[in-house]
């Protein structure tokens, strides 16, 4: 079962654990990191719902992974609770900003599987437990400090960050924020054409010289036949000649 290039931390702990003996080891707990140089060494299991006994792994036991489990190769190391909650970790470390403010916490990591090297920390304005908050990417080189439960960064907010993964209300507010802008291009382009037509002059018809009156001219125009235009559609008229005399008739006695 060949496994990914890179895969996140949290996919890695949702999946119960499963040796090469078909043993159920639990599900996993946390990481298994350190921190100096973001590297991540395995995870830690819970085999039990009761107890502390907790089971440690390392990252290149990793066998194959399916939808619900995780296969491993080799024992596993025995340890407890208060060892774990020992070992030094950025999952969970509030975020600072440039200023010192607290800009959102670490919720999880992309991992290189091949290496244990994180790629980058996947960073969570709202509770990093929740599911369906958004994500931005925080590459390690962006981190300034890091001490136990915070991590110190230059950033002046999470908008500095490539945004990995939009929860329901940021993809409304991003889809919100382009639909106004749309309405606002297409009002300028409106504005502009609307401008455009009051400055063009209004069409006004050329006006034809009235006729002048003249008390001697008897005509009228309108009876004035000879102007009139033949119609397109009908033949010529022909020329009415003068009526001629009728030919005599000769005598047939002579």
């Amino acid at each position: 079962m060949a496994l990914p290039e890179q895969l996140l931390l949290s996919d890695l702990l949702r999946r119960r654990v499963r040796c090469d003996q078909g043993l159920d080891h639990g599900v996993g707990a946390s990481a298994w990191m350190h921190p100096p140089v973001h590297r991540l060494l395995g995870w830690i299991s819970k085999p039990s719902a009761f107890g502390d006994r907790r089971e440690a792994w390392r990252l290149n036991q990793l066998r194959g992974l399916a939808e619900l489990e995780l296969f491993v190769q080799g024992p596993p190391a025995p340890t407890d609770q208060a060892t774990v909650e020992r070992l030094p970790t950025l999952i969970e470390a509030a975020v600072l900003a440039r200023s010192g403010e607290v800009i959102g916490s670490v919720a999880d990591a992309a991992v290189e599987l091949s290496s244990g090297r994180i790629l980058h920390y996947l960073v969570s304005r709202s509770d990093p437990r929740l599911p369906g908050s958004s994500r931005w990417r925080l590459p390690p080189d962006r981190i300034v400090d890091q001490q136990p439960g915070q991590v110190s960064t230059g950033l002046a907010g999470l908008d500095d960050l490539p945004l990995a993964k939009a929860s329901v209300r940021q993809q409304f507010l991003r889809r919100s924020r382009r639909w106004r802008e749309q309405m606002q291009q297409a009002g300028d382009r409106f504005e502009e054409r609307l401008e455009g037509w009051l400055e063009e002059p209004p069409w006004e018809p050329a006006e034809q010289e009235p006729r002048r009156w003249d008390p001697a001219d008897t005509t009228d125009p309108d009876d004035d036949w000879d102007n009139w235009p033949e119609p397109m559609d009908s033949a010529p008229r022909p020329r009415r000649s003068a009526p001629q005399p009728p030919p005599e008739e000769e005598d047939p006695w002579f």
